[in-house]
């Protein structure tokens, strides 16, 4: 069994901040994969499911981002996991937006969310790192991250949370790799043709049209002589 913990805040109000993208990604996973209903407990919302034959626990904490180690600590006594079987998905200042990367182990950060799990749970848990970038300086932060995604967010927000959900029966089954090439596949573009077209009236000219005419060599009076023959 695993645990996979999205990270945000609760209500309307926080629904589509930056600081709940870990929420998002869940949301998507139980939409597309037919996990049960979601319902109140273990102070979060909480639903099932199978993803490549591994059945699946998502948790959404209702304990606000600074708390949440709260109620991952609760799911994990009452199923009796541990750190290992836990995945989080959470913000990332320190990736572009749209890049993701898997990490186990290791600090918070500075993340409110992480630093919390790291009180209750430690820190061996698994993390999906999802970019939102970075506003630039760090007394910006905090406005940032609890602020909403913007329009032009929204195309490379759904790529990425599209791909996510297309990648979780990997991620279940702990093949890191395909799980992030899924990813890529739909947040990378396509290469785009570099090369300029060619105009219409640069178009070459075909094999028909570039034989030269054989130019007519004939006197005027054999010219006029063949005329009436």
């Amino acid at each position: 069994m695993k645990l996979w913990v999205g990270l945000g805040n609760p209500g309307t109000k926080y629904s589509q901040n930056r600081h709940n993208i870990g929420f998002m990604a869940l949301d998507h996973i139980a939409a597309d994969h037919g996990f049960s209903p979601w319902r109140s407990k273990f102070q979060g919302q909480i639903c099932e499911g199978v993803l490549g034959g591994q059945k699946v626990i998502l948790l959404k904490p209702e304990t606000y981002m600074n708390r949440s180690g709260q109620s991952v600590g609760e799911v994990m006594r009452f199923f009796k996991l541990t750190a290992q079987d836990v995945t989080v998905f959470h913000d990332e200042l320190d990736l572009a937006p749209s890049k993701l990367r898997l990490k186990s182990s290791g600090g918070h950060a500075g993340h409110n969310g992480l630093r919390s799990l790291h009180e209750h749970i430690g820190e061996a848990y698994h993390r999906v790192r999802l970019g939102i970038g970075h506003p630039g300086h760090k007394d910006r932060v905090a406005a940032y991250v609890l602020s909403d995604f913007s329009k032009a967010d929204q195309s490379w927000l759904e790529l990425m949370l599209r791909g996510i959900s297309n990648g979780a029966k990997a991620l279940a089954q702990d093949n890191g790799a395909q799980f992030q090439n899924a990813v890529a596949l739909q947040t990378t573009t396509p290469a785009r043709e570099t090369a300029p077209r060619r105009k219409s009236h640069d178009t070459a000219p075909s094999p028909a049209e570039a034989v030269e005419t054989p130019q007519d060599s004939r006197s005027p009076l054999q010219k006029l002589v063949d005329r009436f023959r």
